[in-house]
């Protein structure tokens, strides 16, 4: 098995041929298809992927489906990219996801969470205007960025189906 190796506005993205736990998690992710580890000890979800489950220590583990909505838990709004080919799509905002599933498990104050891109429904960097409309409470979507053959990347959009509270914006 090679490694993989594409690239995503000018950054270059490297998945190597041993990173095993990795390489299941995008091989969903290629498939349009979001699949997070299940431990087999505990039944808790895990993000991001590891070879081992965070809130009990078992190893073995299944992949299961998730629906890929949540509400945004926090975010970082990029005014000034450090990668050139980012520059051209300031601002930009990168996002943490409280997923729907495992809501307040393992307790109330931990959950799954997913870091992401907002985007487009098409993938693409979201404009200023989309920009200026999320915050903390924003409900948002799983879509998926296709950067090459066999490898997308899960980022988030607006989700146009779920009613969307005011959001909470950081001040300035």
């Amino acid at each position: 098995m090679e490694d993989a190796r594409h690239e995503y506005l000018g950054m270059s993205l490297h998945l190597a041929a041993i990173d095993e736990v990795h390489r299941g998690y995008f091989a969903h992710c290629a498939r349009h298809d979001f699949h997070l580890q299940a431990c087999k000890a505990c039944d808790l979800l895990r993000y991001p992927p590891a070879p081992g489950c965070p809130w009990c220590g078992g190893a073995a583990h299944a992949w299961r489906r998730v629906q890929g909505r949540g509400t945004v838990y926090s975010y970082h709004e990029v005014v000034q990219a450090i990668q050139p080919g980012f520059k051209p799509h300031t601002p930009y905002m990168v996002l943490l996801v409280e997923l729907d599933e495992q809501r307040e498990r393992p307790s109330p104050h931990e959950a799954l969470r997913v870091f992401g891109n907002l985007v487009t429904p098409d993938g693409r960097l979201a404009p200023p205007a989309d920009v200026a409309r999320v915050g903390i409470g924003s409900r948002v979507r799983m879509v998926y960025t296709d950067v090459g053959e066999g490898f997308s990347i899960p980022q988030w959009t607006l989700d146009d189906s779920a009613a969307q509270p005011v959001p909470w914006r950081y001040p300035g």
